[in-house]
């Protein structure tokens, strides 16, 4: 999972960085609303810690913003002083999925961070078993049958297929699938990625008569589509 924690106070930045570290998360930071909002447009996050008050875009117009200019828009927890009703109902009413007024416990703020997660990820993702379309996956095992075949998929090809489907029809980034498939922010040679995209293209016969296909997303990433026969 890959949250993005905007907060114009780089130890406040750093505090919630470690938090959600501890949850085994991937986080980035941004100094205002204005950095943020480029990287919504650039890259995946699967939640955002938001401020407030913040130089450039404040928090209740990136939450506007978002609705109306972010695909698959990320949910969001706003993380601010402001304890007013009136600011905390603006706030959800612009698109806030949680609320969080500073200062916070760090287990309070984990637990509210993990709970967001579960619910926007859904129960399909903590299954071991998961079918789509004629595509059954076993996470214990690692494996993917195809109708009566078994697949054969290294663990890297496995994980990248897994994290596919899962977020189908979502746009992922390249960052977002190194950071989730290759647990680094290192940069990764565009081949390995794609190379290995390519290998589960071919193997799983990823096309739209079997369900779904992987479309590419020149200068972002990758998405797989479904297709009215697929899961």
């Amino acid at each position: 999972m890959r949250i993005a924690i905007a907060d114009d106070d780089s130890e406040i930045i750093e505090f919630l960085g470690k938090i959600v570290e501890a949850q085994g998360y991937v986080y980035a930071g941004y100094p205002d609303g204005t950095a943020l909002s480029n990287a919504l447009l650039r890259d995946t996050f699967d939640l955002v810690i938001l401020d407030w008050n913040m130089p450039g875009k404040n928090g209740l117009e990136i939450l506007q913003w978002m609705e109306e200019a972010v695909e698959d828009r990320p949910p969001v927890i706003m993380m601010t002083s402001r304890s007013a009703k009136q600011d905390i109902s603006d706030a959800l009413n612009a698109g806030a999925d949680d609320y969080i007024t500073k200062p916070e416990d760090k287990n309070v703020i984990a637990a509210r961070v993990n709970a967001l997660l579960r619910r926007n990820s859904g129960a399909s993702a903590m299954e071991t078993t998961a079918q789509y379309g004629d595509y059954l996956f076993n996470r214990i095992e690692q494996t993917v049958r195809h109708g009566d075949k078994e697949i054969a998929l290294t663990a890297k090809e496995f994980e990248l297929t897994d994290l596919m489907f899962r977020n189908r029809d979502r746009t992922l980034s390249r960052r977002y699938i190194m950071e989730t498939v290759w647990r680094t922010n290192a940069h990764l040679a565009t081949r390995t990625l794609d190379m290995h995209v390519s290998r589960i293209r071919s193997k799983l016969a990823l096309k739209p008569e079997n369900g779904f296909r992987i479309f590419t997303v020149f200068g972002y990433g990758y998405r797989l589509e479904t297709f009215s026969n697929g899961g």
